[in-house]
């Protein structure tokens, strides 16, 4: 049994525009995450072409003992807290798997996304079959609502009800934004939808954990796409080339911090 549900990131930029976006807020998210020991590595970022798809293909390890939760670091074994991120990017779709070598096909977080020019009004975009779909919780996630985020990660500059871009005129976003963007339509929109499956199989443990889960990928899902319209201006003018070339400084960065063991980042909550 897995626990699959459907995340659906409504967003006032284009799909083109969102491209651009998603690489420069992962390349500038993974420097906070990383260090002490910890954090990111990237092992391969390169193109890819398998069976007519291609895109950019990526592999990451993450070094994640201080951001389990508590129940998780009493039982698991030293060095199994180490998983492998594998992701082929064939914008406008792309796929995630995420595994575990300690605990092999016991594990495994597969996160498949579709970026459409809509407001999230598609059914079963990833064309599951009819058995599946009925079982899929779909979870909209509005970035301008403020109670969708935990206090203890709530920042005033990263509040796109607050924010206002400068290059695009873009915000900020009052709580009915959704509604004016699909009576204006000749401004930019589109929507990630997010299909996430999890597996763990661990007696006694299985629905904690995948609910534990889901839980943080709606946080992480929430607070990156608030930070991605929050820094518009920084990546709205930015090309393909210039994202590329800023992948390959943030992992010699990446290197550098691990190395040198700087703390960044914030413990998970005990569950």
């Amino acid at each position: 049994m897995v626990l699959i549900k459907e995340y659906r990131v409504v967003l006032p930029c284009s799909v083109e525009e969102y491209q651009v976006g998603q690489l420069y807020s992962v390349a500038e998210a993974s420097k906070n995450e990383t260090g002490g020991g910890e954090g990111i590595e990237v092992l391969k970022n390169e193109p890819y072409e398998k069976d007519g798809e291609k895109g950019q293909y990526t592999h990451k390890i993450y070094h994640l003992k201080s951001k389990v939760p508590g129940f998780v670091k009493m039982i698991a074994p030293e060095g199994s807290l180490v998983f492998h991120e594998k992701a082929w990017n064939a914008y406008p779709y792309c796929r995630t798997i995420v595994t575990n070598e300690y605990m092999k096909d016991d594990f495994f977080i597969k996160i498949e996304t579709w970026h459409k020019p809509d407001l999230g009004s598609v059914e079963n975009v990833h064309k599951l079959d009819g058995s599946t779909w009925k079982t899929v919780e779909v979870v909209p996630i509005d970035i301008a609502d403020r109670d969708q985020v935990a206090p203890g990660d709530y920042k005033a500059d990263e509040d796109p009800a607050l924010f206002k871009s400068v290059k695009t005129g873009r915000g900020p976003l009052g709580p009915n934004w959704k509604k004016e963007l699909l009576s204006k339509t000749d401004c930019s929109r589109m929507c990630a939808y997010k299909l996430v499956t999890v597996k763990f199989k661990w007696w006694g443990l299985q629905n904690k954990v995948e609910s534990f889960i889901h839980k943080q990928e709606k946080r992480i899902f929430t607070n990156f796409h608030r930070q991605l319209f929050c820094w518009i201006d920084k990546w709205v003018e930015l090309s393909m080339d210039d994202i590329r070339r800023m992948e390959e400084e943030t992992q010699r960065e990446l290197e550098e911090l691990r190395k040198k063991g700087e703390v960044r980042g914030t413990s998970a909550a005990d569950d």
